[in-house]
C-alpha cells in the first residue's frame, strides 16, 4: 500500500510542477499568429512570457504562507483554477492587454501548484529524499520544452494560436479533478503560522540562514543560466550561424534528453553524498562556461557541448542544492518554498536581464552566466563548507 502511495504521490507532484514550464513552452509556436492576429509588436508578445515569469516569481512570496496556514491541497487546487481561468481568457478575449492580464492570473495559478509541490516533496520525503524528489521532477520538467513547443505547433497549424490556450485550460480542468480525487493534505501539524501573510518577516529566518541563502542562491545562478540559453540559442542558431528551424529543434531536443537523463542519474549520487554531488555538478557548469569561452563558434557545436555539459551539471545542482536548502525548515516548508521559488524565477530572471547591457554574443553572454557558478563551487571546498551545505 506504502508503494501505491508512493507512486501516486509522485503522480500529483509531477502534475502540479508541469503546469509552469507548460505555460510558457506550449505557445511559443504560436507567437507569429498571435503577432499578426492581435496586431502588436513582437516585443509585446514577448512580453507574455515576462510578465508570466514575474507573477510565477513574486507570487510564491504569497502563496508560501499561503500554503503554510491553508495547506497545500487548497492552494494547488486555487492555482489550477487560477491557471485555467487565465487560459480561457486568453481563449475568449482579443485585446493584448486582456491577454496580458490571463497571463498574470496563469503565472499566479502557476506558482500556487509550484510551491505546493515543493511543500509536498518536503512534507512527505524528509531531508534526504528531497533533494533526490526535487531532482527527478526536474528531469519531468525537462520533457516539457521537448514536447510541448510540438503540440503547439500542431495546434496552430490545425485550429489557430487560440487552441494551445484551449489545451492549457482542459489540462487544468483536468489536473483538478485529479488533484481532488487522489490528493490528501500532507501539511504537518506542526507546521509554523504566525502574523500576516504580507508580512516579510516571515522570510527572516531563511534569509539569515547561511544553509538557505547558499544554496538557494546556486538554484538561482543555474536558472539564470538555463533562461539565457533558452532564450538565446534560436537566434544564435538559426539568424547567427544560418541553420535551418528542423536544425535547431534537434539540437534542442537532444539538449532536453541529456536534462532529463542526467535527471534520473544524480539522485542516486545525492542519495550517497549530497555535497560531492552538488561540487561535481558546478564542477560541469563552470567547465561549460570555460569551454564557451575557448571554443571558436562558428559551428552549432562549439556552443551546444559546452552546453551539454553545464545541463548535466545542472540536474546534479538543482536536487542537491534545493534540497539542502529546504532541509533545516520542515515545519516552514510552504514558505520556504516559495522564497526558493522566487529567488528561482524572479531573482533568475533579474540576473539574466543584468547581463544583456552588456550586448555579448550569445556564446559569451552564458559564459558569464555559467561561470557565476564559480564561487560558489570555491566556497565548497573551503572550511566552512559544511556550515554551507549539510554533508549530511
Amino acid at each position: 500500500m506504502q508503494q501505491k502511495t508512493s507512486k501516486l504521490l509522485i503522480f500529483i507532484l509531477a502534475l502540479l510542477v508541469v503546469f509552469c514550464p507548460l505555460g510558457i513552452d506550449l505557445y511559443l509556436p504560436a507567437f507569429v499568429n498571435m503577432q499578426q492576429d492581435l496586431a502588436v509588436s513582437e516585443a509585446q508578445i514577448q512580453q507574455t512570457v515576462g510578465i508570466y515569469m514575474l507573477a510565477v516569481g513574486l507570487g510564491q512570496l504569497l502563496a508560501g504562507p499561503l500554503a503554510d496556514k491553508y495547506g497545500r491541497r487548497p492552494v494547488a487546487l486555487s492555482g489550477i483554477l487560477l491557471f485555467g481561468s487565465g487560459a480561457l481568457l486568453a481563449t475568449l478575449l482579443d485585446e493584448w492587454h486582456w491577454i496580458m492580464v490571463a497571463r498574470v492570473l496563469q503565472g499566479l495559478g502557476a506558482c500556487a501548484t509550484f510551491v505546493s509541490a515543493f511543500a509536498i516533496v518536503r512534507d512527505s520525503f524528509g531531508h534526504k529524499g528531497s533533494g533526490q524528489m526535487i531532482t527527478y521532477l526536474n528531469g519531468i520538467v525537462c520533457f516539457i520544452p521537448a514536447l510541448a513547443p510540438i503540440l503547439g505547433a500542431w495546434l496552430t497549424l490545425e485550429f489557430g494560436w487560440r487552441s494551445n490556450f484551449t489545451f492549457l485550460s482542459g489540462f487544468a480542468a483536468i489536473g483538478l479533478i485529479l488533484v481532488l480525487a487522489l490528493y490528501r493534505e500532507t501539511k504537518p501539524e506542526s507546521t509554523v503560522y504566525s502574523g500576516h501573510l504580507l508580512d516579510l518577516r516571515r522570510f527572516r529566518p531563511m534569509l539569515s540562514s547561511p544553509q538557505f541563502m547558499f544554496n538557494a542562491c546556486i538554484t538561482m545562478v543555474g536558472m539564470a543560466a538555463m533562461l539565457v540559453f533558452v532564450v538565446g540559442a534560436p537566434g544564435w542558431l538559426m539568424t547567427q550561424l544560418g541553420r535551418p528551424v528542423e536544425e535547431f529543434t534537434m539540437w534542442f531536443t537532444i539538449n532536453a534528453a541529456i536534462s532529463i537523463a542526467a535527471s534520473f542519474i544524480a539522485p542516486h549520487f545525492i542519495k550517497r553524498n549530497s555535497q560531492q554531488a552538488l561540487r561535481f555538478g558546478l564542477s560541469l557548469f563552470t567547465l561549460g562556461g570555460v569551454l564557451l569561452l575557448l571554443a571558436p563558434h562558428s559551428h552549432p557545436l562549439a556552443y551546444l557541448l559546452p552546453m551539454y555539459l553545464a545541463s548535466v551539471g545542472f540536474a546534479f545542482t538543482l536536487g542537491a542544492a534545493a534540497g539542502n536548502a529546504l532541509a533545516p525548515f520542515a515545519n516552514q516548508a510552504g514558505t520556504a518554498s516559495a522564497l526558493i521559488g522566487v529567488m528561482q524565477m524572479s531573482g533568475a530572471g533579474l540576473l539574466a536581464m543584468l547581463s544583456q547591457p552588456l550586448a555579448l554574443p550569445a556564446p559569451q553572454q552564458l559564459a558569464v552566466h555559467l561561470l557565476l557558478g564559480l564561487p560558489f563551487l570555491c566556497l565548497l571546498f573551503s572550511r566552512c563548507k559544511d556550515n554551507l551545505h549539510s554533508p549530511a
